[in-house]
């Protein structure tokens, strides 16, 4: 079965508003240098920006009206279901939004059909990027919202695993997943990638405070071997 087409105009006759498409842009990593052109031309044409506080300050200029995402996102998909469709709606994420954002839940109460993802670049890229090393083979893991359910011993077959963390709820799990694979694979945090207090240290277990970093953190677990 093929995709439907997006829809973008009503069809509703010569005198009716134009339907608009919501709009979900990523934001990149963090640096502003690092979002793309059609990221920055959707905010700027934007009549409602919605994001995180951190998101929405990178548009100082932008006159929309702004809704600041906070813990409570089922009530700010409901603010966006009142706004008229033939409002401007761009929501902005973090990274890309095909990885662990916010564009999950947009997209599943407005559908596919009504709105239009623009990529950007995730931190996990980013942190690739950092040590020099491709991650098309990579597990990718999130502990930024939550501990993962099962035992960190179930990625010691992968060579490259990275970890969303940034959480005081997945210290635990995060602690024994160092203690668990630091033997077979080099520990890396990376935090604030591309942001002036960027930091790219190794660790081992009796060095690892994971409910000190900060909320923008990527761990990365690679196989020794692949260093040398």
């Amino acid at each position: 079965m093929g995709l439907k087409k997006t829809r973008r105009h009503s069809s509703s006759g010569s005198g009716a508003a134009r339907e608009q498409p919501i709009v979900i842009a990523g934001c990149g990593p963090g640096a502003s240098e690092l979002m793309t052109p059609a990221v920055c031309a959707a905010a700027q044409a934007a009549d409602v920006l919605v994001g995180a506080k951190r998101l929405l300050a990178l548009f100082p200029s932008v006159t929309a009206r702004r809704i600041p995402v906070g813990a409570d996102v089922k009530a700010v998909i409901e603010r966006m279901a009142a706004i008229p469709r033939s409002r401007r709606v761009v929501v902005l994420v973090s990274g890309d939004p095909g990885l662990y954002s916010l564009a999950r839940a947009v997209l599943a109460r407005f559908g596919r059909d009504a709105c239009r993802v623009i990529p950007g670049i995730s931190s996990v890229q980013a942190a690739f990027a950092r040590v020099g090393l491709s991650w098309e083979d990579a597990r990718i893991v999130s502990a930024h919202k939550a501990a993962p359910a099962w035992k960190p011993g179930t990625l010691a077959g992968a060579d490259k695993i990275a970890v969303l963390a940034g959480n005081r709820a997945a210290s635990s799990w995060l602690k024994a997943a160092v203690l668990a694979l630091h033997k077979s694979h080099t520990v890396l945090v990376c935090s604030d990638l591309t942001l002036p207090e960027e930091r790219v240290e190794e660790v081992a277990p009796g060095h690892f405070d994971p409910a000190s970093l900060p909320s923008r953190t990527v761990i990365l677990f690679v196989r020794r071997t692949l260093l040398k």
